[in-house]
């Protein structure tokens, strides 16, 4: 069709209002991409799953895809072998977490075991519980482990914890010491390139000995790691990088967790956006008090209270159009700002729509 037709008829403000009930990106894309269809028989079906959300909505509270994340590009990495993020497990998590909430409402929208166009779809969801629940124990936040992830972790931070209070109770008893108390700028601990130190005078640097990590912008300080604290220090850094050691191997397991279950990850992103793109159709529908309108192949139409679905609904005056059965041509007359413009295209419109 010709493009200028849709921007006459403003038909993608439709898509807009269209695409703002979706949830998910893939979804709001396709509200986007969204135009009028000529195939009869694929004009029915999506009537049909249209109408069959609509009667959910209508029987329940609703329901929502916010949290569906297109993840394709995580699980091919998968596929060649790639280990994923906290941020790329996080974003699993919760699809599975939406996959887990959809199929619930299903169950609990149809206790009288009916069926409906919709219910292939939901029958293909797969809430995947005990990978969503292994993500949840370990991963607590974007870069974020949580210290039971595993035995070894816990027993890692356990022991880094406890390096940090020798390396403060240490730090602590220089401090305290009236003759170094006199060597620092301030009485803080800090830390440089992850080691703690001291804020020294530049001038007193031969007085506490021990390494120069930085210094100050001005230079009256340097940032001095005391020498009685730099095996303790030693110790901590060897601590950190064991963290990460086991940090990654549980990423890793976690990863092949999440790749022998990629197909069922990949059919409950596909059917998910699915869902969420003919729930926003529905929810448009019931957003406007629509009904579904009845196809003819003979170039009749005829619309009865019709509304411009982009004016105000308490101001809009509803038309009546009859074309294309007793008679194919019709003379629209009245006076400026009678609303002829706004009729023709209410017409219009609405056949794009259907």
């Amino acid at each position: 069709m010709n493009q200028k037709v849709y921007h006459t008829l403003e038909y993608y403000k439709i898509l807009e209002r269209l695409a703002d009930y979706a949830s998910c990106e893939e979804a709001k894309d396709r509200c986007h991409k969204l135009v009028p269809l000529t195939d009869p028989a694929e004009i029915a079906h999506l009537q049909e799953t249209t109408a069959d959300a609509l009667s959910r909505l209508y029987r329940g509270s609703g329901i929502s895809f916010s949290g569906v994340h297109n993840v394709n590009a995580s699980l091919k990495r998968l596929d060649i072998g790639g280990t994923l993020n906290t941020t790329e497990l996080l974003m699993i998590c919760s699809l599975l977490e939406v996959a887990k909430r959809v199929k619930a409402y299903d169950r609990s929208d149809r206790n009288d075991e009916k069926t409906d166009s919709l219910s292939p779809l939901f029958s293909q969801i797969q809430p995947l519980s005990p990978l969503l629940d292994e993500i949840r124990r370990c991963v607590v936040g974007e870069d974020e482990i949580a210290d039971d992830a595993s035995a070894a972790l816990s027993k890692i931070r356990k022991s880094i914890r406890g390096m940090n209070d020798r390396i403060h109770a240490q730090l602590t008893s220089l401090m305290n010491n009236t003759t170094t108390r006199s060597y620092l700028q301030d009485a803080v601990i800090t830390m440089r390139d992850g080691r703690y130190c001291l804020p020294v005078r530049a001038e007193s640097k031969t007085s506490v000995p021990g390494m120069v990590h930085d210094q100050s912008s001005s230079g009256s300080t340097l940032f001095i790691e005391p020498m009685a604290v730099v095996n303790l220090n030693n110790e901590l850094k060897e601590l950190f990088l064991k963290e990460q050691e086991e940090i990654d191997h549980i990423l890793a397991d976690l990863s092949n967790r999440v790749a022998e279950n990629a197909n069922g990850i990949r059919q409950d992103y596909t059917v998910l956006a699915e869902l969420d793109f003919i729930f926003a159709k529905a929810e448009l529908a019931k957003s406007y008090n629509g009904v579904a309108p009845v196809f003819n192949e003979e170039g009749r139409i005829n619309i009865r209270k019709g509304r411009h679905p982009l004016l105000d609904p308490k101001k809009v005056v509803p038309i009546d159009v009859r074309l294309g059965a007793d008679f194919r041509q019709l003379i629209v007359t009245g006076p400026n700002t009678g609303g002829k413009t706004v009729s023709l295209k209410t017409v219009g419109l609405l056949t794009l729509m259907g």
